[in-house]
């Protein structure tokens, strides 16, 4: 069988195998693009009334018990802290993908909002419908989305090869 024929029939084949779980990667990968720009997918940063922490963690802790929508009894419901001195900030992400953000020379409680940015992630990579379908879903369809690629690239340039040859000869 002819290459380009081969090629022309791999390419609507392996591009109907990898439409859906490709299509769940750009649905998620948009939004997660757009994820500072998109209060819906992360909390926009609050700022802080300092540069220098003077808080302690255990003040943040308390903070952060006090409420109610994080659901935080100890640091085990926490699932990190990133502490932003530029913005004079912790932003307390607890386990039910609520973020606290706590002034850290204060220790007042600036902002909670539900996250969605790490509930995004696991569905852009698989990780949410299982193990398994990050790794023999999502990824053999990256490997067909390869060659996807590689086929409507070799479509595309044969044309111009040939009339290229044409023209040579």
């Amino acid at each position: 069988m002819k290459r380009h024929i081969l090629s022309r029939k791999w390419h609507r084949h392996v591009a109907i195998l990898v439409a859906l779980p490709f299509l769940v990667i750009l649905v998620t990968g948009i939004p997660l693009q757009l994820r500072k720009q998109l209060p819906w997918v992360q909390p926009p940063t609050v700022k802080g009334s300092g540069k220098e922490p003077t808080v302690s963690f255990d003040a943040i802790l308390a903070a952060v018990t006090a409420v109610p929508e994080a659901e935080v009894q100890s640091w085990a419901d926490i699932g990190r802290a990133d502490v932003r001195p530029k913005d004079g900030v912790v932003k307390v992400q607890c386990k039910n993908r609520y973020e606290v953000q706590v002034d850290f020379r204060t220790g007042a409680v600036l902002q909670t909002e539900y996250r969605r940015n790490d509930w995004l992630v696991s569905i852009h990579e698989g990780e949410l419908f299982g193990e398994w379908v990050k790794y023999y879903v999502f990824l053999p369809a990256a490997v067909l989305l390869l060659t996807v690629w590689a086929t409507g690239v070799h479509l595309w340039l044969l044309p111009k090869w040939v009339k290229w040859r044409r023209k040579k000869a």
